[in-house]
């Protein structure tokens, strides 16, 4: 794929990128009470190697999942970002020399 055209993908990528929203990371865990039908909802994540846990209250539970959703885009859409950025690095040189013919190196002896 020629850069030009991977610059005109990674564009679009960050296009998509801008259309994420509000986001954050860690994983939703839903706790049943035994004494009760009542179950709790937690976003876990990790901070300098510990779990840590914080209380998503029963009317955010919808949006906090939408938020992890949004995450996991993010991630997806940065992943993609880089593998075109990098293919934009891999491939610009040799279409530079393609585009020009090489000097001729002359003998001098």
């Amino acid at each position: 794929m020629r850069v030009q055209k991977l610059q005109k993908r990674r564009e679009a990528l960050l296009q998509r990128l801008a259309q994420v929203g509000p986001f954050v990371e860690g994983s939703i865990v839903r706790l049943p009470h035994p004494s009760c039908d009542h179950v709790a909802c937690r976003l876990t994540f990790k901070v300098r190697g510990q779990t840590k846990a914080v209380y998503v209250p029963v009317d955010l539970v919808k949006e906090v999942e939408q938020w992890h959703r949004n995450y996991k885009r993010l991630k997806k859409l940065t992943r993609q970002i880089t593998k075109t950025s990098l293919g934009i690095l891999h491939r610009y040189v040799p279409e530079q020399r393609g585009a020009r013919p090489r000097r001729k190196v002359r003998n001098r002896t």
